[in-house]
């Protein structure tokens, strides 16, 4: 019987923490490459793709669903109009925070002095909040179900922290290695993509500490992170990854990483 927040705390740190652990992982190839390999860079995206798609799906929507309905509300409610809140929050987000993504000339959001690196980093840094909340809101949820369904949101949540830390390698490596080619030295820019994905077990950490309060907002909580994940999809990973050009290894990509997550969810949740 999973019952406490101190022990939902736990696991969230331990959860985000390993999340945070591949981006600084992944931040480190910067000190064996010197470039970006573009082929590489469209497949790790693709895959980053997938396993957001499936986890906003298997981890996110069919659990604020199911939620809803065993508390007598219309599934579709909460899940329709939590998932536009998320969107509405990153858009807003994406257009008001100033930040740079890799393959761009001109900077987003509001004009600023912000140098270069840091827009760059502020690019990662954006839709790494969506994740550290998803994975601290399944924890929350964990720790506030007894018996089987408990134990079944806790292996959701184990399996979202390895999904989204298996794109989070290639993430960390996708942050270092332009801060490097913009004249950074690598031991800075392995730190500042390392940096990049502390607010995960930061944010996720607050939605545990938050979840007494949010308990009767879960299911709309959960779909506003799935609509928060689903935004960055659409709007960034898949336009970088190039899917719209034909790249066979984009899309093979994002198939593997949601066959992935999907594995990972239906075997551990």
């Amino acid at each position: 019987m999973i019952e406490n927040i101190p022990q939902a705390l736990v696991w969230a740190a331990l959860g985000c923490g390993f999340t945070w652990l591949m981006t600084t992982a992944g931040s480190a190839v910067v000190f064996f490459f010197r470039s970006e390999r573009k082929l590489m860079h469209h497949i790790f995206l693709g895959f980053a793709a997938g396993v957001m798609v499936a986890a906003s799906v298997w981890s996110l929507l069919n659990p604020a669903i199911e939620q809803a309905e065993e508390a007598g509300v219309p599934g579709w409610l909460p899940a329709a109009g939590g998932f536009l809140l998320g969107v509405a929050f990153l858009m807003a987000l994406d257009t008001f925070l100033p930040h740079l993504h890799a393959d761009a000339t001109d900077p987003e959001g509001v004009p600023s002095s912000w140098k270069r690196t840091t827009l760059l980093v502020s690019a990662v840094t954006l839709h790494n909040i969506p994740e550290g909340m998803s994975v601290g809101l399944l924890f929350a949820m964990a720790a506030q179900t007894a018996g089987a369904a408990g134990e079944a949101y806790l292996g959701m949540a184990m399996a979202l922290a390895i999904g989204i830390g298996l794109q989070n390698f290639p993430e960390g490596a996708a942050i270092s290695l332009p801060l490097a080619r913009e004249g950074m030295s690598r031991r800075r820019a392995f730190v500042m993509g390392s940096l990049s994905g502390i607010v995960e077990p930061i944010f996720g950490v607050l939605v545990v500490l938050a979840s007494g309060w949010i308990a009767p907002f879960m299911p709309w909580l959960l779909a506003f992170a799935a609509g928060a994940m689903i935004y960055v999809v659409v709007e960034e990973l898949i336009p970088e990854a190039h899917l719209g050009e034909h790249s066979n290894v984009g899309t093979l990509g994002f198939i593997v990483g949601f066959i992935v997550m999907m594995v990972l969810d239906v075997a551990l949740g």
